[in-house]
């Protein structure tokens, strides 16, 4: 049985892993000689329950974020019946 303290502290873990990443990007694409170019590309994906919308500057940057967003979705319906089925 997982117990609340040990989801707690994943849960933490995960958050500061996404600000590091994101820490980390900026700080790479800060240094890096793409960035002064003009061929920045760029996306984002708002995932409300199931339904993904989806936003980027070119058709393979949203097909990349369409089948990422799909994966997630698909992970967290998995995590749920996985705990559900735990009780």
């Amino acid at each position: 049985m997982i117990h609340s303290d040990s989801l707690t502290t994943l849960g933490l873990v995960l958050i500061l892993t996404g600000f590091a990443a994101i820490f980390l990007a900026l700080f790479l694409m800060h240094f890096s000689s793409e960035t002064r170019e003009d061929n920045i590309k760029g996306g984002g994906a708002i995932i409300i329950g199931p339904f993904p919308i989806i936003f980027g500057t070119s058709k393979k940057i949203v097909k990349y974020l369409l089948a990422l967003s799909i994966v997630l979705i698909i992970l967290v319906f998995l995590t749920q019946i996985l705990f559900y089925t735990m009780k």
